[in-house]
């Protein structure tokens, strides 16, 4: 413990690991962390044109010797990546966060669905106000891809000697978005670049992303979209009185009403372990703007649909085709047509894997106290590529900031962070990969294998 019985964040770890974790803590200071964060929110990188972003990010990984390189996907998109080589005996570890960002920063594309204009918190340009940083993306994703930065450089600096690889990655296209007006390639979003890491060969024994909440998560929702199709009669208004009218954009606004009641009784239905999966109709198309004068035969409303890992795609498919049966059955005469147009299943990770166990040691560490679980989750990240392609992942990050001198929003909250939460996020990043990457893979594996009567050093029940 440190002075005033503050938690010095070292417990339950070997003189020897204590040592290397304090003189990699010493190289994480608020300036760097700052100079770090501000960097990546100034350079732009919304999904499909992350490229630029991962430049930099490379440049200066590289400038403190990692052995970094940036990675395109195509001419816009790219991912970067950096690898400290460990000597062979110990398992691989991925320090992994996303890097694009969930709006655009532009009022062209942006503007009016994000709001009437854009904030400057809505735009690519750092902020800072003391201890906060405001800009595009500065806590989510920026300001976790900043701590995985920095807690890898902290690691190269201090000159640990380590048994594993730690790869510091960054992935572009992890917004859970389609791609933008454009684009060359459809898939920029959901994963792809995270995806096509793995493809190509930074395969890693475990994961740790970074994404906020300050809790070791070892679950996540997936996510299901689908398109309802309100079919009606094309007519002319001044035909209204003479000719059949059936409204599809009427009849959409009686489908998005049964839906969002049924979305609702959904989550309760499915909440389980730490999810609580949500759902929301998203948008509307159909008609033609510029003409008032008639109605449209079709009405297309798009929803996202989150599930829990013990529910497939399919069987959210069935159950959400039901739902629109009913509304069917109540309303004679409605036509709607459902499409799935997107599937990624949730994920969990064994919460006996070594990485959970070094990540909630280190997390009660650093509070002095049992780790507290945060339920009623329905975000979904790249965590669920890595999982699925049998990586043991878990989430940990920064809690959301709350004491601000402007209001915290949705979009505020995603665009705003705490320099000092980015610290003790830092300082558990390099103590998880410190605790794993200088052990062997005997020791990680009878540490699981165990069991929770029989603790691994640096690890609590």
């Amino acid at each position: 413990m440190s002075g005033d019985n503050e938690p010095d964040g070292l417990s339950g770890l070997t003189d020897r690991r204590r040592g290397w974790v304090t003189e990699a803590w010493r190289h994480v200071t608020e300036e760097r962390l700052r100079e770090l964060v501000v960097g990546l929110v100034g350079v732009s990188s919304p999904t499909g044109d992350e490229r630029p972003l991962a430049q930099h990010i490379t440049k200066s990984l590289a400038s403190v010797g990692l052995r970094a390189a940036c990675q395109p996907i195509d001419a816009r998109q790219a991912n970067s990546w950096a690898r400290l080589e460990g000597d062979g005996t110990g398992p691989d570890l991925m320090l992994y966060a996303p890097i694009d960002t969930l709006t655009v920063g532009e009022e062209s594309e942006d503007v009016p669905w994000i709001g009437p204009a854009l904030r400057e918190d809505m735009r690519s340009e750092a902020t800072v106000y003391d201890d906060l940083v405001t800009g595009l993306g500065a806590s989510n994703p920026k300001g976790h891809a900043a701590c995985v930065m920095m807690a890898a450089e902290a690691i190269a600096l201090a000159g640990i000697p380590l048994t594993g690889d730690l790869v510091a990655a960054f992935g572009a296209g992890g917004m859970p978005t389609n791609a933008r007006p454009g684009s060359d390639r459809l898939n920029t979003g959901q994963g792809v670049g995270c995806s096509f890491l793995l493809e190509q060969g930074l395969h890693t024994d475990y994961a740790v992303i970074a994404k906020p909440g300050w809790t070791v998560s070892w679950e996540e929702v997936g996510l299901v979209w689908f398109d309802v199709t309100v079919h009606g009669t094309h007519t002319y208004v001044g035909s209204r009185h003479r000719l059949p009218y059936d409204n599809a954009i009427s009849r959409a606004g009686d489908v998005v009403r049964h839906l969002e009641r049924w979305l609702a009784e959904y989550a309760e239905r499915h909440t389980t372990g730490t999810v609580a999966p949500q759902g929301i109709v998203s948008s509307v198309r159909g008609g033609w703007p510029r003409t008032a004068a008639v109605t449209t035969a079709a009405c297309t409303l798009r929803v996202d649909l989150r599930i829990t890992p013990e529910t497939t795609p399919v069987q959210a498919k069935r159950e959400f085709i039901a739902a629109v049966a009913d509304l069917k059955r109540a309303m004679p005469g409605l036509d709607a047509t459902i499409e799935m147009i997107l599937a990624i299943p949730g994920t969990t990770t064994s919460r006996e894997s070594w990485i959970f166990r070094s990540a909630v040691a280190g997390w009660e560490a650093l509070e002095g106290r049992p780790h507290e679980v945060v339920n009623g989750n329905s975000g979904a990240t790249d965590a669920n590529i890595l999982r699925g392609r049998g990586i043991p992942t878990v989430r940990v990050g920064m809690p959301k900031v709350t004491e601000a001198p402007f209001d915290i929003d949705f979009a505020r909250g995603m665009n705003t962070v705490s320099v000092r939460e980015m610290q003790k996020l830092t300082r558990h990043l390099i103590r998880t990969a410190v605790d794993t990457v200088t052990r062997s893979h005997a020791e990680c594996d009878s540490a699981v294998e165990s069991g929770p009567a029989v603790e691994p050093e640096g690890v609590s029940a």
